[in-house]
């Protein structure tokens, strides 16, 4: 199935032959096919573009801990020390009641 965003980019390419249909200089026959041409033109211009542009949104599913902490920005905790966002009492963290 074709995608819209390929019909209107193709539309947009045959936008000049559509003009000039407005304007009488060409006939029907002329946009159409020009228009039928630009639809595979564009299909394949804009499957590049969405090939390319692919991996920009994803994120590495296994990292070490050194990825995770500079990914997420949390540290592992350390003795004495108070973790940001844990318990106010960091002596109840390692000693639970």
């Amino acid at each position: 199935m074709i995608r819209p965003s390929v019909l209107l980019f193709a539309l947009l390419m045959s936008a000049p032959a559509v003009y000039r249909y407005a304007t009488d200089d060409v006939d029907i026959s002329q946009v159409l096919i020009r228009f039928l041409i630009a639809v595979p033109i564009a299909a394949l211009l804009l499957a590049g573009l969405r090939f390319v542009t692919a991996g920009y949104g994803k994120t590495a599913e296994a990292g070490t801990e050194a990825d995770n902490t500079a990914t997420t920005g949390t540290a592992a905790a350390e003795p004495g020390k108070p973790v940001p966002g844990g318990p106010a009492n960091p002596e109840s963290a390692e000693h639970p009641s």
